[in-house]
């Protein structure tokens, strides 16, 4: 009989959902990694994993109906129609949206944030860090959706566990020796999320 991960692997995937599985040896569990642009939603005993520089990820929770999701979005605002969840208000909706499929309702949400570093000096108004950590404090105040904790700014990027059945997040600031690879992963990110609106992002 096919194991947990087996199963998930198989199940059919909406659009932009994460699909990566694997084993998460820090924690002995089944786990999900959200990469830029994704999201995932379940209500099970695993963690769902990523790893940001100024990118953003919310973890929303539902105390009620025990279930939570993350997604891990690269620029703020709109973006285009088809930019899925690469920018912050789309990857918000298709975040909750999917938790409401699964029993939540936005009244009883709370969220977690992490994110937004600035991970090269000197960026000044271009810190897209800042500007991201800005447009997820400001969606949650607007949607009304209480923020417990938060771990943002500063010059770290970061590894996000969140664990959906009991919404217990962990974060781990990351050694200056991975970040290097955190700043090429974060500029290759927006790249490809600005590629259908050139000129309307400055990259550094």
């Amino acid at each position: 009989m096919p194991g947990r991960m087996e199963r998930m692997r198989a199940e059919r995937r909406a659009s932009g959902e994460a699909s990566f599985f694997y084993r998460e040896v820090a924690f002995n569990a089944d786990a999900v990694k959200v990469m830029p642009g994704e999201y995932f939603v379940h209500s099970e005993d695993l963690v769902i994993t990523t790893t940001l520089g100024s990118c953003i990820a919310a973890c929303l929770w539902d105390r009620q109906a025990a279930v939570g999701g993350i997604n891990h979005f690269m620029l703020p605002g709109d973006g285009a129609s088809d930019d899925g969840g690469r920018y912050g208000s789309c990857a918000m909706e298709l975040l909750i949206n999917a938790l409401i499929k699964r029993g939540a309702t936005r009244r009883t949400l709370e969220a977690k944030v992490f994110g937004g570093a600035a991970l090269i000096a000197g960026n000044g108004a271009l810190n897209v860090g800042q500007r991201n950590t800005s447009f997820v404090l400001d969606y949650l105040r607007t949607e009304e959706i209480p923020l417990v904790s938060q771990d943002v700014l500063g010059p770290y990027p970061r590894k996000v566990c969140f664990f959906p059945k009991t919404g217990r997040a962990m974060v781990r600031r990351l050694p200056p020796a991975q970040r290097e690879a955190a700043i090429a992963l974060d500029q290759d990110a927006r790249r490809r999320a600005s590629a259908s609106a050139a000129g309307s992002i400055d990259l550094f």
